[in-house]
């Protein structure tokens, strides 16, 4: 939960108390100019932005057809019928909408990232633990994703070979994420009606030609189980980075106005383009799938409206990367480590591009499985990590968030409760219910029926460990309340 609006006011009024590092350099609204610093906190003489401009910010990322493919999957893989798959994907979406405007409307108080807010429910130094997996999860393995997809999209446009279709899309990307916060911004907005229509037409198409009343192949409550968790991967990837475009927002900002547009544009984008995948999967053979996941889904459609679509592809591929370039790059600068460059973040997201480039050569075969896989594992780590960052905000509830600010930064904060909760909560829940073609848990190899509540018990348990250990710590209330 975030804290109530009238709490701004310790950190509005005044510069941030000393302990808190302020992010160096002159930025302000300048989109042609490389943002200095890394995971600081952001100046107030630097706040700007509305929060209507996250409406596009997390719509247009999902205008791609990694999107549409977490749909695929629910039908051509897990075996449901269109209507089934559909509830699941809603649901999903539904639940990483809701926390991505949670997460986002703390972002102007704090004036920091994601990452760094999750020091509150880890400690400076346990926070490693999951800043290093969204560093790695978001910088490197959704940029690969989305090189892939953004990659098959321009071969089938143009036919160039795709090694080289790969090189356009990834330079694009890491261009952008270089330059930083403000040129993200202003990407996302550009593509977003270009993106808009053409998916919306597309959408309509596709839906007129599906089968919706085709029936399951036998997917059945593990089917609808995956599928929701496929889903919920996707949309609740994004939590890791929320108050990343949220920070730099005035501190007095509407958080409701907040948390609708950044949730709602979420939502909206994931529900639609998944639905859309659902639809297709419908008159479109497993086959032609694998061999080219992209080309299957616009062979559907009218051949100017396909050589739209490809093209919108590959352009939402490069709005979901630069998102996930520059978050990476922040994660990483999160976890504690000192780099003494003014241009540190954006060095960061460079490096990351590069890897992340080597990474997406090798999903160019067997795309699908791979992003199945993918989607899965992102939701093992991610669902208990939302179960110390909620479980913490409750606790800390009525708290000074100036004092609380400081907290941040101290090395010296520890919450061990965070990272061995997650490790628990992770450990437990993977050995006993994950379901994918890596690694297949004791409970659904013994009744595969089941399907995979990975995240879903890995949510609950976390939960639990981590507040049943400060009920019975004996220190009272968490770190910031004391004086």
């Amino acid at each position: 939960m975030s804290a109530p609006d009238h709490q701004t006011s310790s950190i509005l009024d005044a510069e941030p108390p000393p302990g808190v590092v302020v992010r160096e350099g002159s930025y302000g609204t300048k989109v042609g100019t490389v943002e200095p610093g890394g995971a600081e906190f952001i100046p107030l003489n630097e706040r700007h932005g509305r929060p209507l401009q996250l409406f596009w910010t997390w719509t247009s990322p999902n205008f791609e057809f990694a999107t549409v493919f977490v749909g695929v999957i629910g039908v051509a893989f897990f075996g449901l019928n269109f209507w089934q798959a559909a509830l699941a994907l809603v649901l999903g979406s539904a639940i990483g909408g809701v926390t991505q405007g949670l997460l986002s409307a703390r972002g102007p108080l704090y004036g920091v990232p994601q990452m760094v807010l999750s020091r509150f429910g880890f400690g400076y130094w346990g926070n490693a633990l999951p800043a290093g997996l969204n560093s790695i999860t978001a910088g490197i393995g959704w940029f690969a994703v989305n090189s892939v997809s953004g990659t098959f999209a321009l071969n089938t446009l143009t036919h160039l070979p795709k090694p080289l279709c790969l090189v356009i899309i990834v330079v694009v990307q890491i261009v952008v994420a270089f330059f930083g916060h403000n040129l993200v911004h202003a990407f996302e907005r550009y593509a977003f009606p270009i993106l808009a229509i053409i998916f919306v037409i597309a959408t309509v198409v596709i839906l007129a030609k599906s089968s919706p009343g085709a029936p399951s192949h036998g997917g059945g409550i593990g089917g609808f189980l995956l599928t929701l968790g496929a889903s919920f991967g996707y949309a609740v990837g994004w939590n890791p980075y929320a108050a990343d475009y949220t920070r730099y927002f005035s501190p007095d900002s509407s958080k409701k106005a907040i948390a609708w547009w950044s949730g709602l544009g979420l939502f909206l984008s994931c529900a639609l383009l998944e639905i859309a995948g659902a639809a297709s999967a419908t008159i479109t053979g497993v086959c032609a799938i694998n061999a080219n996941p992209t080309g299957a889904f616009t062979g559907h459609l009218p051949t100017a409206l396909a050589d739209l679509t490809l093209l919108a592809i590959a352009l939402g591929a490069v709005a979901a990367n630069v998102l996930n370039i520059y978050s990476g790059a922040l994660s990483f600068t999160a976890m504690g480590i000192k780099l003494p460059l003014a241009l540190r973040r954006a060095i960061v997201a460079l490096v990351f591009g590069v890897i992340g480039f080597i990474v997406a050569l090798t999903g160019l075969h067997d795309a699908g499985t791979k992003y199945e896989n993918f989607l899965l594992v992102i939701a093992y780590w991610i669902a208990p990590w939302l179960a110390v960052v909620f479980c913490d905000q409750i606790l800390r509830r009525g708290q000074d968030p100036r004092r609380l600010e400081t907290l941040l930064f101290d090395t010296r904060y520890a919450n061990w409760a965070g990272p061995v909760s997650m490790l628990i909560g992770m450990g437990v829940s993977i050995w006993l219910f994950s379901n994918q073609t890596e690694y297949v848990g004791l409970i659904p190899k013994h009744h595969p029926a089941v399907g995979d509540l990975t995240f879903e018990v890995g949510f609950v348990l976390t939960a639990l460990i981590y507040l049943t250990w400060h009920r019975f710590s004996g220190d009272g209330r968490l770190a910031g309340e004391r004086g």
